[in-house]
């Protein structure tokens, strides 16, 4: 599993920094201007899981791990942006390694914070961030495009399908088409993920402002668009983690545990993963050398008192290759 890293993105003022400080509890540059934030802050923040404190006292471990997520603090965008505008470039380069993108937009009315717009309206903001997602992209794949063009010739059947699968890219960006809205086959393509494009990105919203401020148009425009969202008050907000929560939901996924007297942790896996992907986790060679692995929920051991007892108690399956993990598995990996 790639390291979990979310973007923030949105235009000046609209709360990304607040966002961030929130989450990681960094002191960032909060500057009531553009461009306050030139370099992408990025904060690593543990994932909350009372589950881990709980088997952490059961085990009596030394160490508690919890899993991690990287948040990306990257700088407003304005219009032009794909082309250079503000600082555009370097920020929209800094979302390509980022795994999903959370828009922050401004649906709270104070006036003493100055709007790069000049006023505030959601759904014009929401459209200039897409517009500029789907510009920069066009540039990527424009590219892509002409190269493959040239590739396909050698009539080598990979280059055949992955100028045929572009130039589909192509002509959905051209109508403003996100790449995730593409359908599966464009989106699992080997050329499409090789290039990193910003719209194939899972993105939810974060409406900064509160529930009386979001209007059922707004609603409708994120639902039409294939978004997710969630509304809070970011100057009043003491705790975000619904977002870490939402975030999971949204990329599909879940986690894993093991426990013992070293360490209680918890591991990210892709919802729908089968044991060996979870041994891989643990160390890649788990993987390869997988025989089994002995699993049980983590509330039902955790009700044993420990792992003979659990064992004692019958509650411990032991399962093969083909067992798909669930949320809240605890896993003793047997592997050769």
């Amino acid at each position: 599993m790639k390291k979990i890293s979310i973007g923030i993105v949105g235009l000046p003022n609209v709360g990304k920094s607040t966002l961030f400080k929130l989450l990681t509890k960094q002191e960032v540059n909060i500057a009531n201007y553009p461009f306050a934030t030139i370099d992408p802050n990025v904060g690593v923040v543990t994932v909350p899981d009372e589950r881990l404190t709980k088997l952490t006292e059961m085990s009596k471990s030394k160490k508690l791990v919890p899993a991690v997520v990287e948040f990306y603090d990257i700088a407003g965008l304005v219009k032009g942006a794909y082309k250079g505008e503000g600082l555009g470039n370097q920020f929209l380069s800094h979302i390509r390694d980022v795994r999903a993108v959370v828009q922050v937009v401004r649906v709270f009315k104070a006036g003493d914070i100055i709007h790069v717009e000049n006023d505030v309206n959601p759904i014009r903001d929401i459209d200039i961030i897409n517009t500029e997602l789907v510009l920069k992209d066009v540039e990527t794949v424009d590219k892509r495009v002409q190269s493959l063009e040239k590739e396909s010739k050698s009539g080598d059947k990979e280059k055949i399908k992955a100028f045929d699968v572009m130039k589909r890219v192509k002509e959905g960006l051209a109508t403003g088409t996100e790449v995730r809205r593409m359908g599966d086959e464009i989106l699992s393509s080997p050329a499409v993920e090789e290039l990193s494009l910003l719209t194939s990105k899972p993105q939810m919203y974060l409406l900064n402002g509160a529930e009386g401020d979001v209007t059922e148009e707004l609603k409708e425009k994120i639902k039409s668009s294939g978004g997710e969202y969630v509304v809070a008050d970011l100057s009043l907000a003491a705790d975000i983690n619904f977002l870490i929560k939402k975030a999971y939901e949204i990329l599909g996924l879940i986690s894993f545990l093991t426990t013992g007297e070293d360490e209680t942790r918890a591991w990210t896996i892709r919802k729908g993963a089968k044991a060996p992907e979870a041994a891989g986790e643990i160390h890649t060679d788990f993987e390869k050398k997988f025989i089994r692995a002995d699993v049980v929920n983590w509330e039902k051991l955790f009700e044993s008192g420990s792992w003979a007892s659990a064992r004692q108690k019958g509650i411990i399956k032991t399962e093969g290759k083909e067992y798909v993990i669930q949320d809240g598995d605890v896993l003793e990996i047997k592997h050769g």
